[in-house]
C-alpha cells in the first residue's frame, strides 16, 4: 500500500488531491475486492454514496452487519457514533470514517462526565442510552436502543421499573406518551429533526390534502402531531414502499428520499419544511462524507477509529443486550 500522508487531526481526513481523470466508484469498487472491505453507509449519506454501498440501512441494521460481517475492513459511511458501535463490536477489525468531524448532535450534547453526574442522581434507574451517544456514554449504559427498536426494548421493563433515557428527549418524550411511560429524560436534541416546522408542515398539508405524513420520532411533539406514520428511517422507508399512496410527505433527513424514490419511481416525497427558507433538511454532519473522502480513506486506511479498551467492553455489553432483546424487530 502507498504510504499515506499524515493524518492531520485539525482536518480530519485525509486531504490529497486526486486525479480528475480516476474513475472514482470504480476505484473504490476495486479497492473493496483487494483489501475484502466492506462499504457500510446511512440513509442520510449523499446519493452517490448510497449507490456505491454493500449495505444501506439505519443505526439497527447497521449494528446488525457490522456484528455479521466478515470483512477485514469496515469503512462507515455515517458518523462518529455509527463506526464507534462497529469497532466496539469488532475489536480486531480496521474500522475506518471517511471524515472524523462526522459528528452528531445527540451525542455531542450528552458528555460522558456530565451524564454519569446525571446518572448519579438516579441511582434506582436503568439506563436505556439511544445509540446516537459516544462510546463513553454507552459505557455508562445498561441497553442501547435505535429509534427501530426503541418501543420495542422499552416495553420489555414492566412499568414500574424507573428509567433514564438519553439523549433523546423527542424519542424519549414520544415513547412516554405512546407507552403511557415516565422515563427521566436527558435533554438532547438532533438539530436537524428539530428545525421541521409545525406551522409550515400544517399549510403544506393544506396544499396536499390527504397525503400521509411520515415522521421520525427524533421530530418535536407539535410536528409528531400531525404524523399519520412515526418509525425509523427503515420504517418509514418501508411504510412508504407498501402503502397505496402515491404522495407522502416526509419529516426526517432527506437523504432517505433517494432510496424511497428507487423503491417506488412512480411516487413523489415532498419533503417537510424546516423553519429556515431552505427548502432541504440535510444533516451538515453526515454530509462531511464525499466520494472523494471515501476513496483517500480506503486507499490510505484512515481515518482509522480507535478506542480505550477498557470504554469498549464497558460499551459491548449493552449493544450486545440490544441485539439480543431486539431479535425480532425488523
Amino acid at each position: 500500500m502507498e504510504a499515506a500522508p499524515l493524518l492531520d487531526i485539525k482536518v480530519g481526513y485525509i486531504n490529497k488531491s486526486i486525479d480528475p481523470k480516476i474513475d472514482l466508484v470504480h476505484e473504490i469498487n476495486r479497492l473493496k475486492s483487494e483489501k475484502n472491505a466492506v462499504l457500510l453507509a446511512h440513509y442520510y449519506q449523499e446519493p452517490e454514496i448510497q449507490d456505491i454501498a454493500d449495505y444501506i440501512g439505519d443505526s439497527l441494521g447497521l449494528a446488525r452487519r457490522a456484528a455479521e460481517t466478515e470483512a477485514d475492513i469496515i469503512v462507515f459511511a455515517g458518523v462518529h457514533f455509527m463506526a464507534e458501535t462497529a469497532k466496539i463490536i469488532n475489536p480486531h477489525k480496521k474500522v475506518l470514517l471517511p471524515d472524523l468531524n462526522a459528528g452528531c448532535s445527540l451525542a455531542d450534547a450528552c458528555p460522558a462526565d456530565e451524564f454519569a453526574a446525571f446518572k448519579a442522581r438516579y441511582p434506582d434507574h436503568i439506563v436505556i442510552s439511544y445509540i446516537n451517544c459516544s462510546a463513553a456514554t454507552k459505557a455508562q449504559s445498561d441497553i442501547i436502543c435505535t429509534s427501530s427498536n426503541a418501543e420495542h426494548i422499552v416495553g420489555q421493563f414492566p412499568k414500574d421499573q424507573p428509567i433514564i433515557f438519553a439523549p433523546d428527549r423527542n424519542l424519549g418524550g414520544y415513547l412516554n406518551r405512546k407507552m403511557g411511560r415516565g422515563m427521566v429524560l436527558w435533554d438532547g436534541v438532533c438539530i436537524v429533526h428539530q428545525v421541521f416546522s409545525e406551522q409550515k408542515l400544517v399549510r403544506l398539508k393544506a396544499r396536499h390534502v390527504g397525503v400521509p405524513v411520515l415522521a421520525h420520532p427524533e421530530c418535536d411533539a407539535p410536528v409528531l402531531r400531525h404524523a399519520d406514520f412515526i418509525g425509523s428511517t427503515s420504517q418509514i422507508r418501508k411504510y412508504a414502499r407498501e402503502d397505496v399512496h402515491d404522495t407522502f410527505i416526509v419529516a426526517t433527513e432527506e437523504g432517505i428520499l433517494h432510496q424511497m424514490q428507487k423503491d417506488s419511481p412512480q411516487k413523489t416525497f415532498i419533503p417537510a419544511p424546516p423553519e429556515s427558507g431552505c427548502s432541504c433538511s440535510q444533516c451538515p454532519h453526515m454530509r462531511l462524507n464525499t466520494i472523494q473522502k471515501l476513496y483517500l480513506c480506503l486507499k490510505y486506511e484512515l481515518p482509522e477509529i480507535v478506542l480505550d479498551e477498557h470504554i469498549r467492553i464497558a460499551a459491548l455489553a449493552p449493544i450486545e443486550r440490544m441485539l439480543l432483546m431486539s431479535k425480532e424487530v425488523a
